[in-house]
């Protein structure tokens, strides 16, 4: 579309990237609502059952403003910060495949629009394995495992990147598809386990701000670990750094599993009903 209407390539990848936005942006304001207890479109049966269903979790229409004992609670909450390093952990892959998918696949032997083109496949195969994903943990409300699992075959992906042969293109290519499709897919069951753990409003507000807070050195990190010089190798560093990245997202998973297991036990014995989930 260069030159179309007078405007260069690159405004109209701005104008058609930020018009879905624009555009929904009304229908979101007014349809979107904050609680069930403030949707009108239910019935007060429903209201009251969606409010019932969702009592254990971070989110309530009739919870207070934040106050400071809040912020105090939410901000010394260990367990919180395993959930954002973790978090770091996945925003080096996810950053650094978002920025340098097209120099990977122009390293794999492609070139010009055809190694932005070789860019689909592996966003294509990502983005179904997403949704998939997505789903089975939240039906089987098992987050954490299903993270655990897909960071691991995202680490794979990328470890069999860097220990096959520069001229490996096919294999390699094959790599960076699974490679992907992990890296990608747990990243919203971890945002979902961070905010099903969450028991307050103020502390739903807070703690998911700073998890995408902690993710953002991640990102910074993965603008610089595929180097420019490392084309002819096959960009070696970036693979293994984020290789190593994504095996600590599945160790620090199941760890936090665990603890939360052996803390629900605790909480049973004592008469506890706010549980931690999994």
């Amino acid at each position: 579309m260069n030159g179309t209407g007078g405007l260069s390539a690159f405004r109209w990848l701005f104008i058609l990237e930020g018009l879905p936005s624009l555009l929904s942006a009304p229908l979101v304001w007014f349809l979107l609502p904050d609680y069930p207890e403030t949707v009108k479109w239910l019935s007060p049966e429903e209201k009251a059952l969606a409010a019932e269903r969702l009592k254990l979790e971070g989110s309530h229409g009739g919870s207070k403003s934040m106050t400071w004992q809040d912020a105090k609670v939410t901000l010394t909450d260990w367990r919180l910060y395993a959930h954002y390093a973790i978090y770091f952990g996945i925003s080096t892959p996810f950053s650094s495949l978002s920025l340098f998918t097209p120099t990977i696949t122009a390293g794999l032997g492609f070139k010009d629009l055809t190694a932005q083109l070789m860019t689909v496949p592996p966003y294509a195969v990502a983005y179904v394995v997403t949704l998939l994903v997505s789903w089975s943990a939240d039906h089987f409300d098992a987050r954490a495992l299903h993270s655990a699992i897909f960071a691991t075959v995202g680490a794979i992906g990328f470890l069999a990147s860097a220990v096959l042969p520069p001229d490996a293109y096919n294999a390699r290519y094959g790599c960076l598809i699974v490679a992907a499709a992990g890296s990608f897919s747990c990243i919203p069951p971890l945002l979902g386990w961070l905010s099903s753990n969450l028991h307050s409003t103020a502390a739903a507000g807070l703690a998911i701000a700073l998890n995408i807070s902690f993710g953002a050195p991640g990102q910074i990190t993965g603008v610089w670990i595929y180097k420019a010089e490392e084309k002819k190798k096959g960009y070696p560093t970036g693979h293994w750094v984020n290789a190593g990245l994504l095996f600590f997202v599945a160790a620090g998973c199941i760890s936090l599993l665990f603890f939360y297991k052996i803390k629900n036990r605790t909480l049973r014995r004592e008469g506890v009903e706010r549980l931690f989930r999994y």
